[in-house]
């Protein structure tokens, strides 16, 4: 153990020394998870969740309040997406309950014939008319509830295709600012994978909805036909089982979202069992049988829980059955009365049981059907708001477009502070960059340098200040003019899963189309062409391994494919931010030589940033970033003279690659 008042080399050369703080001896056993209770708790709720089992704790009158706007919203979507389809279903669907209740009636008048007096041979004969008319209506109502299941595999897809196109196109361009806030990105993400997925199923379950709803309805009003004192019988005998139908909804609700969380934690190990990044790490560690015992704990932990919620599922629904039975058996006996009293006819008698057990069916499919209808509309409501979010942050939209070629970008006292922070991430920076020319910004980390260039491209604003294209202000031009004006390379460059020269001219928007001799040139210049070169179908070859006969890069050959792509796009300013790290030597001089020296555009902006300071001494000049603010401005000559932050940066890097007795003689 190091005591405390050790001496810390780092210390004595201006490195801040780790802080000390005094540590226990770990625990000689101790659990991966909790070994005891609910297994859940340990686990943060996921963005994907959020929603789920809400109509469990939503009251009825909630629900029912809440059902009438879903119903117009999902009507309302259905109306943008097909109109004549959307009308069918309307249509067809009123019919379609409208043929339910006079198949009733007409059940009750077959009914009546059978019970008539006379001979059975001539009350059947009777009855005859009356059951065609019976089949008649089902008949028809079967070809109803086909043509609404026509119309609805119309409207559906157009949904779900309207709000997903709608949807991506609003996040895709909305400002980069929003899309590196973290509660952006979890709204985004939830409202992708639960908005769009339930904007399809609640459609058709909106449909059921309103099926088991005019269903109730026509059992109502063929009761009230029969006899009115039929109706208080009819609630007297779905209300219970409309009781027994919620509870059992709500506990399928937890029981689901509880196991959802036992099976996010027990694939957390399942995972890393799987996961080819941690196979070798576990293989060498031999930490399988670690992670299998785990696993088996858990696993077993899920038994016992599925036992559990099966046992009380049952239960439940043996408590639902005996009270709805009770309810049924009072309605019955109130039923049989009336039958005895003379209230009601024999053939009205049996016409109401029918009702009776049609209009339970209707309300337990109505239940059912309503708790997932409310809670889907959350995702559905919450995708809505995401969308009207994003076009609140989409970038401005201008008739004044960014110019072609520029002589002069310059920075006036820019301020910028990201969201969440107090300081600010550049404070008073004022530069002016000139057409031809290679400018480097060069600074610790977190020093402004990536800041300032995004400031460069348009894709931040500054909070104060302003930055100006030959006199203009950027924020008077249309952002998207001023994004193809720019060509960013990033050291952490996007891998396009499309063919080697779509990856090349995706930076002018196209995936199809290409100017060979541009690619060809822009692909030598950033050495991706013996990269291209070497590839089985060369510029054909799919860059992923997703796809049959699909090639893997490796780092540096994809950041040479990332600068063919920057400088395919010839734009009047090239940032390069690190852009040859993952380079070797030979690779990351020959990208150097041709951006700086060999250039494809003369009257380019170049901008390099870049922590390898060797590569910037040849820049037309040199800005030294330091928290937030411009230090140090000048060559690299003129930076060496003043013997600055700069001069102690590329002495102490020079430094590293001379040996180490030459080091210590010069610190001597």
């Amino acid at each position: 153990m190091i005591p405390d008042d050790t001496p810390d080399e780092s210390a004595e050369n201006g490195v801040p020394s780790p802080r000390h703080a005094p540590l226990p001896l770990p625990p000689a056993r101790m659990p991966a998870g909790p070994e005891d209770g609910d297994v859940t708790d340990e686990l943060k709720e996921a963005y994907w969740s959020v929603h789920d089992g809400a109509a469990a704790q939503a009251t009825v009158r909630q629900v029912l309040v809440r059902l009438p706007r879903i119903t117009l919203l999902i009507g309302r979507l259905a109306w943008q997406a097909d109109r004549a389809a959307t009308l069918t279903v309307i249509v067809c669907q009123l019919a379609s309950a409208a043929m339910s209740a006079f198949s009733l009636i007409a059940s009750v008048g077959v009914l009546q014939h059978l019970f008539a007096q006379g001979p059975t041979a001539e009350r059947v004969r009777a009855a005859v008319p009356q059951i065609l008319l019976v089949v008649a209506f089902l008949a028809a109502r079967a070809l109803l509830e086909a043509a609404v299941a026509a119309a609805q595999a119309r409207v559906t897809p157009k949904i779900r295709t309207s709000l997903e196109c709608e949807f991506l196109r609003l996040t895709a361009h909305v400002r980069l600012e929003a899309v590196e806030d973290a509660e952006w990105h979890d709204e985004v993400h939830r409202a992708n994978d639960r908005g769009l997925f339930y904007a399809r199923q609640i459609v058709g379950q909106v449909i059921s909805l309103a099926s088991a709803a005019l269903g109730l309805i026509g059992t109502a009003g063929v009761l009230s036909v029969l006899h009115p004192l039929l109706l208080p019988l009819l609630l007297l005998s779905v209300l219970p089982v409309g009781a027994a139908a919620v509870r059992s909804a709500r506990a399928r609700f937890h029981s689901f979202k509880r196991w959802n969380t036992l099976q996010r934690r027990v694939r957390v190990f399942s995972w890393l069992l799987l996961d080819v990044d941690a196979a070798a790490e576990l293989r060498s560690d031999t930490a399988q049988d670690a992670l299998l015992a785990e696993h088996r704990r858990l696993t077993t932990k899920i038994a016992e829980e599925d036992t559990r919620l099966g046992v009380n599922s049952a239960v439940l629904n043996l408590t639902g059955r005996a009270v709805g039975g009770l309810g049924t058996g009072i309605t019955y006996t109130a039923l049989g009365a009336m039958l005895v009293s003379g209230w009601l006819p024999l053939a009205a008698g049996a016409g109401a049981v029918l009702a009776i057990q049609a209009g339970q069916s209707s309300l337990v499919r109505l239940v059912d059907v309503a708790h997932l209808v409310f809670e889907h509309a959350l995702w559905v409501d919450d995708l809505l708001a995401v969308q009207e979010r994003c076009r609140q942050l989409l970038p401005r939209e201008g008739e004044l477009k960014a110019p072609e070629r520029v002589r002069t970008i310059a920075l006036d006292d820019v301020r910028f502070t990201y969201p969440g922070k107090d300081t600010p991430a550049l404070d008073g920076v004022t530069l002016s960059l000139s057409a031809g020319e290679t400018v480097a910004f060069v600074g610790l980390n977190g020093s402004g340098k990536s800041t300032c260039a995004k400031l460069l491209a348009g894709l931040y604003e500054a909070h104060e200040g302003s930055v100006t294209w030959d006199g203009v202000d950027v924020r008077d031009m249309d952002a998207h003019s001023l994004h193809r004006q720019v060509a960013c390379v990033l050291q952490d460059p996007a891998h396009f899963p499309f063919s080697a020269l779509s990856n090349i001219t995706i930076s002018t928007g196209s995936l199809v189309e290409a100017d060979p001799r541009r690619a060809m040139d822009a692909a030598r210049a950033s050495g991706a062409d013996t990269v291209i070169a070497a590839l089985p179908q060369q510029w054909r070859t799919l860059l992923s391994k997703r796809f049959k006969g699909g090639q893997q890069l490796s780092g540096g050959q994809w950041a040479k494919v990332a600068v063919g792509r920057g400088l395919y796009k010839n734009a009047p300013l090239l940032l390069l931010d690190e852009p040859t790290a993952s380079m070797d030597p030979p690779s990351e001089h020959a990208v150097y030589e041709a951006v700086l020296r060999g250039r494809l555009r003369e009257d380019q902006i170049t901008v390099l940033i870049s922590h390898r300071l060797a590569s910037v001494v040849d820049c037309h000049r040199i800005y030294v970033f330091d928290n937030g603010r411009i230090a140090e401005a000048g060559s690299h000559d003129e930076l060496m003279a003043r013997g600055g932050a700069y001069t102690a940066m590329f002495t102490l890097q020079a430094g590293g690659y001379r040996p180490r007795t030459a080091r210590t003689e010069s610190i001597t």
